[in-house]
């Protein structure tokens, strides 16, 4: 099975959120299983910068974009010794400061970058084939399946090649005002509501889902919850038309990158069996955030875009009642200035309560996930999540609200038979947010029932084998079945 995965960003080599760590891993997975997969994505002016094992193909393409002959250079770089991937260098259009936007916003072009990245990528596989199945990733890639189809005859030699688009969150759509629709090589038959039309706009990921041979997304719950009008962000009807087609697969945890026995982030490693580790870990935690060393307080951690996306309005609903409680909390995140105003004002108020971080930093996640004693994430609504996961690894028990992937993922403690591997809450709302995080620190109080739930969850497996197998099973079934036109 030769399989052609084309994502925006991919870890290790260039990085913006959970996207690129989702790929990464489903590849070097999908490799550990015999398929033969290999990666395009841009090359970033982080890649070009960084990586010393850049090698030149010889390939050059040139696609049209909006009458002109836009060229590209194909760099070939290696992840490990088995997966290749093919990066796409065009200096005007990924030679930038970041991969989507700087501080002042999304680059006002990025619907040409990507129509060009689509573009040159379909002229790639087209120059580089047999491919069984080309796996396109998120409305930046969601033009490959409307192209190869739509051009069929330019294509040809892909015809055969089945595509698969992976929805990551439906919520990013990569809308378009219709002045960018000469990018796209498309007659205006496709600008309508049938096609890629959505009030008044252009909707890339809407071409992507109408167009590719089958859908995926990256949980079981959230294929369920994106078919309904409140979570189908505008888009429901056509998850509805194409359900037959939609498969929710969850996504899987990097163990070689999140694992407390291994982890070069973290104060001092631990295991399931000797949780000393841990111990200084929180005592590291709590020093670094300027908060008290006490081990018996519980501390919890939150690593978090701050968005109501990720429920920080219930968080900031609770937020006083919340630091009432016996309790600390530390937060690292970004986004929204509202929400990094009002918490960095919170330490000045309590300052042996809550520490607060503005920014990103891998390493201080690594901390906060080890650190800790309960992970929050609070979340509106959740695709698939990934902190969840890495909690139950590190010994830190997980409250959730039951959306998506994390309703997927999470079991309810049940205090009578110590089944459970975390803490739910259904409703939207401060208040049962915050009868949630009572439930769990009342349970931190019984040591050895805490002890025990945290065995659970550190045995918890959410590897990324059993995903990676379904998805060659997928991409097998659409190998085998005819292609239909849309």
């Amino acid at each position: 099975m030769k399989v052609l995965l084309v994502s925006p960003e991919i870890a290790p080599l260039a990085k913006t959120g959970g996207l690129a760590d989702a790929v990464g891993a489903l590849a070097r997975a999908l490799v550990d299983l015999g398929c033969e997969v290999t990666l395009v994505m841009p090359a970033y002016r982080t890649i070009l910068e960084n990586n010393s094992q850049l090698e030149e193909t010889g390939m050059e393409i040139e696609v049209p974009v909006a009458g002109r002959s836009m060229r590209g250079v194909i760099l070939r770089t290696w992840i490990g010794k088995k997966l290749p991937a093919f990066l796409i260098r065009a200096d005007s259009y990924f030679l930038r400061e970041g991969l989507y936007g700087n501080a002042k916003g999304d680059y006002a072009d990025n619907a040409e970058r990507f129509t060009f990245f689509c573009k040159a990528t379909l002229e790639l596989a087209r120059r580089t084939t047999p491919w069984d199945v080309i796996h396109c990733n998120d409305w930046q890639t969601a033009l490959i399946p409307v192209l190869k189809k739509v051009h069929s005859q330019l294509y040809g030699e892909i015809q055969k090649t089945k595509v698969l688009f992976t929805i990551h969150n439906l919520a990013h759509h990569g809308n378009f005002p219709f002045s960018s629709w000469n990018l796209l090589d498309l007659d205006m038959q496709y600008f309508t509501p049938r096609y890629l039309e959505f009030y008044g706009n252009i909707n890339l990921l809407k071409g992507g889902m109408l167009f590719a041979d089958a859908l995926t997304t990256v949980s079981k719950k959230y294929a369920g919850e994106i078919r309904t009008p409140e979570w189908g962000c505008g888009l429901d009807g056509v998850i509805r038309d194409r359900e037959k087609d939609l498969y929710g697969i969850l996504n899987g945890v990097d163990y070689q990158e999140w694992n407390p026995e291994t982890d070069p982030h973290i104060k001092k490693n631990y295991k399931a069996k000797n949780l000393i580790g841990k111990k200084i870990c929180k005592k590291d935690l709590q020093e670094i955030y300027g908060l008290p060393v006490q081990a018996s307080v519980p501390l919890i951690g939150m690593v978090s875009r701050l968005a109501d996306q990720k429920g920080l309005d219930i968080l900031i609903e609770a937020i006083e009642d919340l630091l009432r409680l016996d309790l600390q909390l530390v937060v690292l995140g970004a986004g929204d200035q509202r929400y990094q105003a009002l918490l960095d004002g919170l330490p000045g108020k309590y300052p042996e309560k809550i520490g607060v971080k503005i920014g990103f930093d891998n390493a201080l996640a690594h901390k906060i996930e080890a650190g800790a004693d309960i992970f929050l994430m609070p979340s509106k609504f959740e695709p698939c999540g990934l902190n969840q996961m890495y909690s139950l690894k590190y010994g830190t028990i997980p409250v959730v609200r039951a959306t998506g992937g994390l309703d997927d993922t999470i079991e309810d403690y049940n205090p009578s038979s110590g089944s459970g591997n975390g803490f739910k809450f259904s409703g939207y709302s401060g208040a049962t947010l915050l009868e949630a995080v009572k439930r769990s620190i009342a349970v931190t109080y019984n040591r050895k029932a805490w002890r025990q739930l945290m065995a659970k969850a550190m045995a918890c497996d959410f590897s990324w084998g059993k995903s990676a197998k379904e998805y060659l099973a997928l991409y097998r079934k659409l190998a085998e079945t005819p292609t239909l036109k849309r």
